[in-house]
């Protein structure tokens, strides 16, 4: 009795009572060692049920302001003011939040304070490029500064905890929600993953400006069968480690806050039911003491997999594997208690879970100010702010990609007088704000055509038609999107601008709803009748620039032979249209280059760049095992692909040695120059390809760049050090090792023209 009464002084001294009449306190530590005493002291108070509340997360399915209507939701607002919830997602605002945490701070016994999530994905109500699209920036600085603006953003509006990054490794361009992700390759992927988090978390999770991130999803969800969203994968223990993992790897050991599983199943056990994947190695070898999240309702589709009999078998499966927290299942809430009576689940395992749900709301400061996030002057002010237009702009301009640029067309020239602006995307506002768009306001992005009239000289004429339309009915999430198949009563009108102008910017694509969640396409081309339409338009004028507005790769095997100019814009955001523009006028030089392959048709698909060789790799004229017999094998557009408005020449490889053994290394130098006449940036791209290792080893891997900035006629001489870290992998020994042997180093400015030289490790 009197080791109880010593923890509840505990308890009491960190302030955790009496929320009725709180004031804000004086921010405790964020000692380590402090937390996990306060946590531990937390814990020692709690009832089963209430450490079974803490692994509980609801939807915010009622407006938390008013009245709970309906059996379901009226008993989620008394486990609420009973302490037996730990989050809620899709409750957000001041106004909202505040509520909602007093039902929890007014009423409950423990008053163990709420953590709110919410998918932010690229923006809260500012909207900046889709992740695919940002990614194409290659661009660190630029990726951590949008992600700190969407976390502020987020945490003005109440919000605790963003459900991003994403970092699926996504080879197959059919796959709806390869927009989220920074697309084909580890390396790149890792890199941009860790910058999303600093900006998210910043280097003090206690700041009321800064929110939880998540390392999402938590396995190879990316390599789902044939690009259909929750699909089946099925990849070995080496393609597991060396491709899938890495970017996972580099997030745990950023300090990521959080992970959620995946949907998928791996070679037979679902992600959510995977032991390997979340107690063994996640907590376990990689030493990560954050929380994992399931997807939404995962614990529960281990019944439709067919691994569990109903949800009790499902909680114990989920919990026992290392779940800590339930997505909006019912499983833990239902069944864990009488898993536990049972003898069927150790209580320990709730504990651990807890253990860290509590942690991460120590470190963002919950502990000590439930309201902390409740600013509604920084809410007004921080929101669409004005500052955050320029930082979505610059965001929009760095993610374009300069697929094509026949006969320098671009930047429009001077001697052009009349430009006619033309396509189903030319004039909306909408579909630049791309999917998983959170608070953004419906029609509030800056259009194409908006855009070139911003930038547009004077004396200059801009006129516009719609040509056709192009998506008809719902939009709405996981609804079937129905295209325009047959109306085109607009071409007339679109094809006689067409004729009257200098030059045309014809905007074309996919809707923004065509990508992301349940919204895989066996077809990567043009819907609707977007294909008549282009051909029509570049019959009517062949000085043509086709702007895309996409959030996966397409099939522009027609447009790559027939129009001149091709610019690949993705869903740039809140500033899209000026961000065009400012590219086609040449007030920026595109310097973007693809995080992903494109292919020539849908066929090619799963296509990315770092191959293995075959057997026959080069086959013959009558041996075709590595080859398609109707179609090319080879990108139409390759990974890291991007031109300028200059041009770039690369030296020779210099390498300060050719072999270097366990301690030492290489450095790799080569000189870049401008040699056009515009100032540009070039991204200056180093692939490895180990040569003879204990598994097959991919024909080049991407594995370090850097962005470089040359005026006309100035060259700079780019350094990259080859170290043992650089050349480790996965081996068939089942660890991370560098194996001795040769190697060939590979450097320019996408994955397919390049500068070769040799090194040995030793």
């Amino acid at each position: 009795m009197k080791k109880r009464l010593a923890i509840i002084g505990v308890f009491l001294s960190l302030g955790l009572v009496a929320f009725s009449t709180y004031k804000k306190p004086v921010v405790k530590s964020q000692d380590p060692k402090d937390i996990e005493q306060k946590v531990d002291s937390v814990l020692a108070l709690m009832t089963l049920e209430e450490k079974i509340g803490q692994m509980v997360q609801y939807n915010g399915s009622w407006d938390v302001t008013g009245p709970a209507t309906g059996t379901d939701n009226e008993k989620k607002l008394e486990n609420l003011k009973n302490g037996l919830v730990g989050s809620m997602l899709n409750v957000t605002s001041v106004e909202h939040t505040r509520e909602a945490q007093k039902l929890v701070m007014e009423n409950s016994r423990l008053k163990i304070p709420l953590i709110f999530g919410y998918d932010v994905i690229h923006g809260y109500q500012t909207m900046f490029p889709v992740p695919l699209g940002e990614s194409a920036s290659w661009d660190l600085e630029l990726m951590e500064k949008t992600a700190r603006v969407a976390g502020r953003e987020t945490a003005a509006a109440g919000i605790h905890w963003t459900f991003a990054p994403m970092m699926d490794i996504s080879r197959d361009a059919r796959w709806g929600r390869i927009m989220e992700g920074a697309g084909e390759d580890p390396y790149l992927n890792s890199k941009i993953a860790v910058a999303r988090i600093k900006g998210l978390q910043g280097d003090d999770l206690s700041d009321a400006k800064t929110i939880a991130a998540c390392a999402k999803h938590f396995a190879g969800y990316g390599f789902a069968e044939a690009g259909r969203d929750y699909n089946t994968v099925n990849v070995g223990i080496y393609e597991l480690n060396n491709t899938i993992l890495p970017p996972f790897k580099a997030a745990a050991d950023a300090g990521v806050a959080t992970f959620m599983n995946s949907f998928n199943e791996i070679d037979g056990v679902p992600a959510t039911a995977s032991t390997y994947l979340q107690r063994d190695l996640l907590k376990g070898d990689w030493g990560w003491d954050g929380f994992v999240v399931s997807d939404w309702g995962s614990i529960t589709e281990l019944i439709p997999h067919g691994v569990a009999k109903d949800k009790k078998a499902a909680a114990a499966l989920a919990v026992k594997a290392g779940s800590d927290m339930d997505m909006e299942g019912g499983a833990y809430e239902s069944s864990l208690k009488e898993l536990i009576g049972e003898g069927k689940v150790d209580e320990s395992l709730i504990d651990d879970a807890v253990k860290r749900i509590l942690r991460v709301k120590f470190r963002l400061g919950l502990f000590n100010d439930p309201y902390k996030y409740c600013d509604e002057a920084f809410e007004k002010s921080e929101l669409y702010s004005e500052a955050n237009q320029k930082v979505a702009l610059e965001a929009g301009k760095k993610s374009i990609v300069l697929l094509k640029n026949e006969n320098e067309i671009l930047p429009i020239s001077n001697s052009i007088k009349n430009i006619a602006v033309i396509g189903p995307l030319a004039n909306d506002k909408d579909s630049p704000l791309g999917n998983w768009r959170a608070h953004a306001v419906e029609n509030s992005a800056v259009s194409v055509f908006e855009g070139i009239k911003n930038h547009a000289p004077k004396g200059l004429k801009v006129s516009y038609a719609e040509g056709a339309k192009l998506s008809t009915g719902d939009r709405s999430f996981l609804n079937p999107m129905t295209f325009n198949e047959d109306d085109k009563s607009g071409f007339a009108e679109a094809e006689k601008l067409a004729k009257s102008a200098d030059l045309v910017v014809l905007v074309v694509g996919e809707d923004a709803f065509q990508t992301g969640e349940g919204r895989s396409q066996a077809n990567i081309g043009f819907a609707g009748v977007q294909d008549d339409l282009i051909k029509a338009i570049q019959k009517a004028n062949k000085n043509v620039v086709m702007v895309l507005m996409n959030g996966r790769p397409m099939d522009l095997s027609w447009s790559d032979k027939n129009v001149p100019a091709i610019v690949e814009s993705w869903f740039l955001g809140s500033q899209h249209g000026n961000a065009v523009a400012e590219v086609l006028f040449g007030k920026y030089n595109p310097s973007g280059k693809l995080p992903v392959s494109f292919p020539h048709n849908s066929g090619m698909e799963p296509l990315y760049y770092n191959v293995k060789s075959t057997g026959r790799p080069d086959g013959g004229a009558q041996v075709t095992y590595s080859h398609y017999t109707d179609s090319p094998r080879e990108a139409l557009y390759p990974f890291g692909f991007g031109l300028s408005f200059t041009d770039f020449e690369y030296g020779d490889i210099n390498l300060s040695a050719n072999s270097f053994s366990e301690n030492g290394e290489i450095e790799a130098s080569i000189s870049v120059k401008n040699t056009g006449e515009m100032a540009g940036e070039e991204t200056v791209q180093l692939y490895l390809h180990d040569l003879v290792g204990s598994i097959t080893r991919p024909n080049l891997e991407l594995k370090a760049f850097e962005k470089v900035s040359l005026q006309p006629g100035e060259s700079k001489t780019v350094k990259f050090t080859i170290d043992k870290k650089m050349i480790t992998y996965f081996t068939a020994n089942k660890k991370w090792e560098a194996e001795a042997g040769d190697f060939e180093v590979m450097i320019g400015g996408n994955s397919v023209d390049l500068k070769k030289a040799n090194f040995e490790f030793k």
